[in-house]
């Protein structure tokens, strides 16, 4: 695999060279405030289709006729600047953009449009900033990334208490949430009330829904990019907020002026010491908090190299003791450490490349205190990342993407040690250790002015090596069978192969519309054993393995899009099909807890989702925001379950409705609407109750029973319908050069919703017969936010 990687590295160095007499412009966009690069800027030629728009790092690179006088740099929120260009030849420019205030952006914003809607060759993307996630309304008035996307049409909510989000009948493992390129392996805080992304620190967000590019892999439905701001590399600056549950700090400025900058931001919840002083002495013991923090520093070494240092390191911490033995004491702790470092280098104008070193940990801790004795748990996953990602401008026409990918695996599924009295325990499940690998290569080819291919293909290889000693189970893989079976470092036990082909395609109908489709096939090397619907700190992450095979996925889609009003309105339906094999369940009353055979609970399966997907998005203007709607199916079907015959996914929801609405009424004042609509999830109930008789109550002579539920179909019952309103305001009480304050209003849940958490059953003896009773989290919420900056 190397050998072809650096054989092509090779190649694209030579035509390169072959073609260094193109005359081009390259350089970085930056905003000339901050300093910060701006990703996706358009850079294009007055009055003609050739253009282009900045990476992920802010980079461009744009090939000219050599008749070409001027250059317009254009970004949504900023002043557009036309550059001239005096010499016919390459050269590197850097260009900075100033950002809009109120007055200019209603006037001026509106001859900023741009039409990658319609004629990029990226469907099934969608990017938002972090200003506009801080402006939504959400619960307790905490600004969230995770909750700002499952109101994008074909992602799906994993419920009120929880971060998981469901992409085109995919589960939350098959996602790829990526932090300034480190894995995000447990995305919440809180339990799921909150994720782990600080809005103070988010630059943008995209999420990839199909189509997915060659560079991506490792996951079957989506790729959730998080890309962290830089820090401001012209001047110190501090910000912050207060909310109801959690306050907010951060830091930023030059460490050495318009050559580098740094940025610390860090958040805590607070209600736990705010409320301590309060609490009765029996329950002083108990706290349940939260803290994360985000460093990033970057240095611009010249013209032709970046380094960029990234890090977060965040804890969830529950505390509890007993108010019956004081001596009894729980604590339960989880989280995640990532650190990333990249460098970007100019080959030439033509040739960029960003090389990045990556750690991500993902860790529980447990510790019980029962005053005779105790024990401690612990378990996690950790990742070595190495990557190299080309992209080479080679030809007005081609836009061609190379690089690899290594990641190696730690997987510690639990270590238990402790003691009870005199006794000592401990016990460990055993580590597994495993290789995974990817060479890709991209082209994107413009083939005339109205069709545009793009087509690559990435190869991937997974290898679980030793040293691990592998109990042996009986034929059904349930009881031990007294044989080990050990292997050596680095001795291969399972290895798997793949190849990914990735294709899309727009055919541009005319300046407004155009027609675009995708293929992607992905594979899925790492499975995350779990029971329940949503993503929790006490599920597992586990490799394929001789007995796991890895997930596969294929996804067609095909879809309209079209723009209005001069682009000030961006719409499109996209059409999905997207079949799903080796998938995972467990059997019914599986043991998760420290089992050393957890392969021998999972039953394997297949899954089916379809749907359409409508969208309609207003991007710039005093009012603007989007609408989007879904209609789709999603399935699984095992062997072991439901009589072998599929049955509705448990997030499989018919429609999905969500509408966003932003209004900036004056200088001072801006508000928010959201709605969101959805059928209610599928879920299992029981269609009979039995009772059975046990014996007899010595003491009142009455006979006793016991209550049996019979359950039917999996997921034949719907609970009802999901669908809330929020609304928020924003108040600016002053804003200067120097000093920001304002205040963020909001009410979740406007008209008092009671939407289903789950049902559950109680038999009434007097009527005899059994009621079901409907739990449910929040209630209209109100909530207030003090945010400053200076």
């Amino acid at each position: 695999m190397l050998r072809i990687y650096f054989l092509l590295l090779f190649f694209v160095t030579f035509l390169n060279q072959a073609f260094a007499q193109t005359f081009s412009i390259a350089g970085y966009v930056k905003d000339s405030a901050t300093g910060e690069t701006l990703i996706g800027a358009a850079i294009r030629i007055p009055e003609t289709s050739i253009g282009t728009v900045t990476n992920t790092y802010g980079y461009f690179s744009l090939s000219l006729p050599n008749a070409t006088k001027k250059v317009l740099i254009s970004y949504i929120g900023y002043r557009s600047k036309l550059v001239s260009i005096t010499e016919i030849k390459n050269q590197q420019l850097k260009i900075a953009l100033s950002p809009l205030n109120l007055e200019v952006k209603e006037v001026v914003i509106n001859a900023d449009r741009q039409d990658k809607n319609v004629k990029s060759n990226e469907m099934s993307k969608i990017e938002l900033s972090g200003e506009k996630i801080k402006s939504l309304p959400v619960i307790f008035g905490e600004p969230d990334v995770l909750k700002a996307i499952t109101l994008l049409p074909g992602i799906k909510s994993g419920g009120e208490a929880s971060t998981g989000f469901y992409v085109r009948g995919g589960g939350p493992d098959q996602n790829l949430i990526l932090m300034d390129e480190a894995v995000v392996y447990n995305p919440s805080h809180l339990f799921g009330f909150l994720s782990v992304f600080n809005s103070d620190a988010v630059k943008n967000i995209e999420i990839i829904k199909g189509g997915i590019p060659a560079n991506y892999g490792g996951r079957l439905s989506s790729i959730l990019n998080v890309n962290m701001r830089e820090g401001n590399n012209t001047q110190y600056k501090y910000s912050g907020g207060i909310g109801l549950i959690s306050t907010r700090l951060s830091a930023e400025g030059p460490i050495e002026k318009e050559k580098s900058s740094f940025l610390v931001s860090a958040r805590r919840t607070y209600i736990d010491i705010l409320a301590k002083p309060f609490l009765p002495e029996e329950i002083k013991g108990n706290s349940y908090y939260f803290y994360d923090m985000n460093l990033k520093m970057n240095f611009i070494l010249g013209d032709k190299d970046r380094i960029f240092v990234s890090g977060y390191f965040g804890r969830d911490i529950l505390d509890y003791q007993s108010e019956v033995n004081r001596n009894v004491k729980f604590n339960f702790g989880w989280g995640n450490s990532t650190g990333t470092l990249r460098w970007n280098h100019v080959f030439s104008p033509k040739l960029f490349v960003n090389t990045s070193a990556i750690f991500n940990r993902y860790e529980l801790f447990n510790d019980f205190d029962f005053g005779i004795g105790g024990f401690k748990l612990r378990s996690g996953l950790q990742d070595w990342n190495l990557k190299s990602d080309f992209t080479w401008f080679a030809h007005p026409k081609h836009l061609v993407k190379f690089g690899f990918n290594y990641t190696f695996h730690t997987f510690q599924p639990g270590i238990l040690s402790g003691n009870v009295g005199t006794a000592d325990i401990s016990d460990e499940i055993n580590k597994q250790f495993a290789h995974e690998g990817a060479i890709y290569f991209s082209d994107e080819w413009q083939v005339n002015h109205r069709i545009t291919l793009n087509y690559g293909l990435r190869a991937v290889a997974f290898n679980l090596v030793g040293p691990y000693k592998q109990e042996i189970f009986d034929n059904d893989n349930q009881l031990p069978s007294g044989v080990s079976k050990e292997y050596a470092s680095g001795e291969s036990i399972a290895f798997y192969p793949r190849l990914e082909p990735r294709f899309s395609g727009t055919f541009v109908i005319n300046d407004a519309s155009s027609v675009k489709a995708s293929f992607t096939q992905t594979y899925q090397f790492l499975h995350l054993a779990t029971t329940s619907g949503a993503q929790f700190p006490f599920d597992l992450w586990v490799p394929s393995s001789s007995l796991i095979k890895p997930q596969l996925a294929y996804q067609y889609a095909l879809g309209y899009f079209r723009n209005f009003q001069q682009n000030m309105y961006e719409s499109s339906v996209e059409l999905y099909y997207k079949p799903m094999y080796n998938q995972i369940e467990f059997r019914p009353g599986a043991n998760l807890f420290f089992n050393q055979n957890l392969e021998g609970e999972m039953i394997f399966g297949e899954g089916l989702s379809y749907g359409a997907e409508f969208f309609v998005r207003k991007k710039a203007g005093r009012l603007n925001g989007w609408v989007g709607y879904t209609w789709s199916r999603t399935t699984r079907q095992f062997d072991e379950l439901n009589a072998g015959q599929a049955f509705f996914y448990r997030y499989d929801r018919t429609h999905d409705l969500s509408l966003l609405l932003s209004y900036q009424f004056n200088k001072k004042w801006s508000g928010n609407f959201v709605f969101v609509y959805g059928t209610g999830n599928a879920t299992t109930l029981p269609d009979a109750r039995y009772a059975y008789r046990f014996g007899v109550d010595p003491n009142t002579g009455e006979p006793k029973y016991v209550f049996v539920d019979k359950y039917d179909k999996i997921n034949s019952f719907r609970l009802p319908a999901y669908h809330r309103m929020d609304i928020s305001a924003t108040y600016i009480v002053k804003q200067t050069n120097k000093f920001e304050s304002s205040w963020n209003f909001s009410i979740y849940n406007v008209y008092n919703r009671a939407n289903p958490y789950f049902i559950y059953f109680l038999p009434d003896i007097e009527k005899n017969e059994v009621k079901a009773y409907m739990v449910y989290l929040f209630p209209i919420v109100p909530s207030i936010q003090w945010n400053f900056r200076f």
